[in-house]
């Protein structure tokens, strides 16, 4: 029951935070943003004191250090690779425009129409 109650709280102060954002409508922008920025920050320290929060922020460092040990392709295996992708994308472009051409000088011819 307590972490409902701090997660409609961590939801409330994302509400104010918006609320904020209309309120200082008319003022300079980086404090509508502020605004918003410190509903969530407020949202997410209250969050993170919740058993679902605190098995959310486990879960974005695990995936951070998933992400670290990704082996990422270079850059010139990048450049081919899109090269490659590219090039079978020309290619099937002018293969489905010939063979759109064709069908329709068929059909066409079958129709007896010529143009």
């Amino acid at each position: 029951m307590s972490d409902k109650i701090r997660l409609l709280i961590a939801f409330l102060l994302v509400a104010a935070g918006i609320a904020g954002y209309y309120a200082l409508n008319g003022s300079l922008a980086v404090l509508q943003l502020a605004s918003v920025m410190a509903g969530l920050a407020a949202a997410a320290a209250v969050a993170s004191t919740t058993e679902p929060g605190k098995r959310f922020f486990v879960f974005g460092k695990d995936s951070v250090a998933e992400a670290k040990r990704v082996v990422w392709p270079t850059r010139k295996e990048t450049l081919q690779t899109s090269g490659v992708v590219i090039l079978f994308a020309i290619t099937m472009a002018l293969f489905l425009w010939a063979v759109d051409g064709s069908l329709m000088l068929v059909v066409n011819s079958l129709m007896g129409r010529t143009e």
